[in-house]
This record gives C-alpha cells, structure tokens and sequence, in this order.
C-alpha cells in the first residue's frame, strides 16, 4: 500500500487577529449597525485566534471585478504552491534527503477558489522543473473536500503503479470571493471563517525508491471511502456573478455532519474493523466550531481526539481544501508511534464525505 512520506504547508503572508478582522468587517460590511451587531458574536464564537490572508486588507474596501481578483489568484497561488512544494520535498522532520520534482510522476492540483486555462499545475511544472512526461489531474469543485480527496485519489493510483510517487498539491485563496455588497448571513459567515494557505503531500508507492528517504515512521494509506448525499447540492459551494464568487452556506451543515457523515464514518470503521476508541487522534478539516462539536458529539468522542484539528482552526481558519493537510502536518510532527490508526475526513460541496484510513508504520 501507498505511504505519505512529506507534506508542507505555506501560509499567506498577512495575518490578522480575529478582532482585528472583526473590527473591518464591522465598518465595511454592508448591513445596518443593527444587522452587524447581532452578527457579531458569530466572530467571537469562532475559535479562531488568527488567520492568513493573501492580500492586505485596504483591498476589501472595494468592489473589484472577476478578472481583478481571478488575476491576483494566478500569480498568490503559484506563488504559495511552489513554496508548499519546495517545503514538502525538502522536509527535514520527515526526510533523509531532499526530492527531487523529477522524482514525481503524478501531481493532483486541488483549487476551488480561482480558475486557469491552462491549469496552474502546468505552470509550477514549468518553474520548478517536473518531468515532461509527469501526469497531470487538475480538480476543481470540491472545496472542503478536496485535501482528502486527493489523497484518496493518489492512493487509488498508485495502487495499479506501486513504484511511483505522487504529490497532492491544495490551493485556496478563499479571502479574494468576498464580496463587498453581498448582504447575505453566508458572505458574513465566510468572512469570520476562511483563511488563505497552500498544501502539498507527497505519497510513494510500497516499491518506490523514495521510500529509503523516510526519516521515521510514515503513515501507510490502505483505504479510502467517497458518500454523496442526494439532493444536497444547494447546501455549499459558489454562486458565479459578475464580480466573482459568492459563497453559499446552510444552517444544515452541522445537523448532517451528525447524520450523513457520521453514518459514513461508521461504515468505515465498520469496513476497515475497527473501534473508534482505538484512534487516538483523527485528521479531520475543522470546518468550523459547531462543525467540529459535531463530530465530537455523534462519536462520542475525547475532546483531544481532534486536537490537530482545533489547532489548526485556531491558528489559520478555514482555508477549505488545503486546511485538512495542516491538520496532517501536525500529526505527522508529533511522529506518531508504529501501529497508530487515524482516520482522514473532509466534508464539501455536493453535499459529499471523503474518508481516508491510515496506519503508521
């Protein structure tokens, strides 16, 4: 089976306090005082500390077209993307030896937040020197999700090619679909939670050669389960206008985090024979904080069973697809010991669950 043998991470390069971010948004967003001032506790209710964004924040206190902010996305993402790579590939807490781009045979780029023709994975191709021949799978669309499925999908791959390396690569600019004169309760929302960042995760084959590079234990990947629920497109996801994107976002999010996912999770466990209890930790995107109280709640679970994933909150937000990554990251830094089960999971437009099993070893 397949191991992921690095991830790294880049952040954007402005952060804020969620006061500070509260204290903006309470002058630029277009509400009554009144509408804002029983909105605002949802930023006090966040636990969120900080986040980072990849624009100063005298931009968002003007309108700015489709193309304006889908040009800043291009040149940010790159940008990040080839810093989030650069860092994977040469990460010393799990690396003996740096890697080498000629040593990757399929790159996942994973974006929902901007669009590109062609895809931005064929320019960092380009600038840090991939191999011609490397495979290429752009996915756009699945926001949340997307950080678990792409490693779903790297597994999957290497599963028919065991002596090849894949690297999953996550870009999100979600702070650029604000919009300056959408009145909606989900552009307030998204506003107190997403943040900006880029992920990479490189996976080996069990032949593949990199594999001598390990530094410690790494996490084998052996299984991976997808859910979409009916009928449920309208719960998340992008509403495309003149200026941009607009965010959509339901009050039922939580209440299917309960129902849908968990029925999901349960299959899993159930699949994979395993006990919830025997996980210590789960590499779970935070979503939010009632979204994490959900998982908490119908898994009956410790509350240091998520504590990856209530730090990553706390210190970057939401960045949608790469946030799960961060949250993998931190658990590969605490180097679990041989034998450590965990469980990767991500919820996102569709509406649809992503689960990953992983064992390390």
């Amino acid at each position: 089976m397949p191991y992921i043998l690095s991830s790294g991470i880049q952040t954007a390069e402005f952060c804020y306090t969620q006061q500070e971010l509260q204290s903006f948004v309470e002058q630029i967003f277009p509400m009554t005082s009144h509408e804002k001032q029983r909105l605002m506790p949802i930023f006090e209710n966040t636990c969120i500390d900080k986040r980072q964004l990849a624009i100063d924040l005298s931009w968002f206190k003007n309108s700015h077209s489709f193309p304006e902010r889908n040009d800043l996305f291009q040149n940010k993402a790159i940008q990040y993307s080839k810093q989030a790579i650069s860092n994977c590939l040469s990460h010393e807490e799990f690396l003996t030896d740096s890697v080498s781009p000629a040593d990757i045979d399929h790159i996942l780029f994973i974006s929902s937040t901007g669009i590109a023709t062609p895809t931005l994975d064929a320019y960092i191709i380009n600038d840090l020197k991939f191999k011609e021949s490397i495979k290429r799978s752009p996915i756009f669309g699945l926001g949340c999700a997307g950080g678990t499925s792409g490693v779903a999908r790297g597994l999957e791959w290497l599963k028919g090619h065991p002596d090849k390396n894949v690297l999953v690569v996550c870009l999100e600019l979600c702070s650029l679909t604000f919009q300056l004169n959408d009145r909606s309760l989900s552009n307030f929302v998204g506003t107190a939670l997403f943040g900006d960042g880029a992920s990479a995760v490189l996976i080996a084959g069990d032949e593949s050669l990199l594999l001598s590079k390990r530094r410690s234990s790494i996490a084998r990947v052996d299984y991976s389960s997808s859910r979409i629920k009916r009928d449920s497109s309208t719960v998340m996801g992008w509403r495309v206008v003149e200026t941009g994107f607009e965010v959509i976002f339901k009050k039922s999010i939580p209440r299917l985090v309960k129902e849908f996912w968990s029925a999901h999770a349960k299959s899993v466990l159930e699949e994979r024979g395993w006990d919830i209890s025997e996980l210590p930790f789960l590499i779970a995107h935070p979503g939010g904080r009632k979204v994490i109280e959900a998982y908490e709640e119908t898994m009956k679970l410790d509350s240091t069973v998520l504590a990856h994933t209530k730090k990553i909150l706390r210190e970057h937000g939401n960045m949608s697809s790469p946030t799960v990554h961060y949250v993998l990251h931190e658990a590969m830094l605490a180097r679990p010991d041989a034998g450590t089960k965990s469980l990767m999971t991500s919820l996102g437009p569709g509406f649809s669950s992503e689960i990953v099993s992983m064992e390390w070893s």
